[in-house]
């Protein structure tokens, strides 16, 4: 569906993006995470034909989206503008999109999309007046009036209130239900971790990690252990204890409960050094890894 091949973009002779690489399926959710400057929109650009690559390759359905007006009408596109005009209400935004596009049956497909975006009751009102989140949902609704099978969107929820965020989340999860493919570039990771199956982290111009969310966590967060103590005067005790280890590289004390962060996975050692200090433990659990905490492992390592 989308595939770059040793992508690299200069400008003036710096280098934006050096040698990317990845893929994304078809019906994918994908998100393109990275630092403001990592070059993730210079990378959008050139894969939709805006940009003309230095070296390398970026196809969408087997082909360069700027060389190709066929393909292009396959494709839907939400970049950092909404491309709305605030003198124009909701509806007549859509219906002049709807004619550029030919695209047939346009009154009962605006329909749709306003009921979809949620905005049917202010389809006659100026965009001029909606709020950002509104005019955010429109902006997806426009993205598609004309049916894409592959839809591009640049920060979708970039400056929303966290009910504007969770609609245009969920906009998204419906649209990749009707097997839509879909390039999220974010810095959000919380948006990411809850939307997206595969994502590819840029730092620097160049992709540090590509794989499954799970994958990620796996290989490069470290692992967090959780301990409940049964007494509180054993507390500061086992924080002294576990930070001691050469295997804990962080050690959080709170109440009964104590967070440490291994640099292996070494669960059962730990149990056995506390239960050995005489030290009782009502639980101990691994804690699932965070999408934060890969992400800043990845750019942390990067960077040192």
């Amino acid at each position: 569906m989308i595939e770059v091949r040793d992508l690299t973009k200069k400008f003036n002779g710096k280098t934006v993006v050096n040698g990317l690489n990845f893929q994304v399926q078809e019906g994918e959710i994908f998100g393109y995470l990275g630092p403001n400057g990592a070059g993730k929109t210079t990378t959008m650009r050139i894969i939709l034909g805006l940009l003309r690559p230095t070296s390398g390759k970026a196809l969408v359905f087997g082909d360069d989206l700027g060389s190709n007006d066929e393909l292009r009408r396959k494709v839907g596109i939400l970049l950092d503008n909404d491309g709305l005009y605030d003198g124009l209400s909701a509806c007549e935004n859509l219906d002049y999109y709807a004619q550029l596009c030919n695209v047939p049956d346009r009154e009962e497909k605006i329909r749709d999309l306003l009921d979809f975006a949620g905005l049917t009751k202010r389809k006659d009102d100026k965009v001029g007046t909606f709020s950002k989140g509104m005019k955010r949902k429109l902006g997806l609704a426009r993205a598609m009036i004309h049916d894409p099978d592959v839809l591009f969107l640049d920060e979708p929820s970039s400056g929303l209130d966290p009910e504007a965020q969770r609609m245009v989340r969920d906009l998204i999860l419906h649209m990749a239900k009707e097997k839509r493919t879909i390039f999220l570039n974010s810095h959000d990771l919380d948006e990411v971790q809850k939307i997206c199956s595969k994502i590819a982290i840029l730092n620097r111009g160049t992709i540090q990690a590509y794989d499954r969310v799970e994958n990620l966590r796996n290989k490069f967060s470290n692992p967090v252990f959780e301990i409940t103590l049964t007494d509180a005067a054993n507390a500061k005790h086992a924080f002294d204890l576990l930070q001691s280890l050469d295997y804990v590289s962080d050690c959080k004390p709170d109440g009964l409960g104590i967070t440490a962060t291994l640099k292996e996975e070494n669960y059962s050692n730990i149990l056995n050094e506390l239960v050995g200090n005489g030290i009782k433990v009502e639980e101990a659990k691994k804690l699932a890894k965070s999408l934060e905490d890969v992400y800043l492992d990845v750019v942390k390592e990067d960077s040192s």
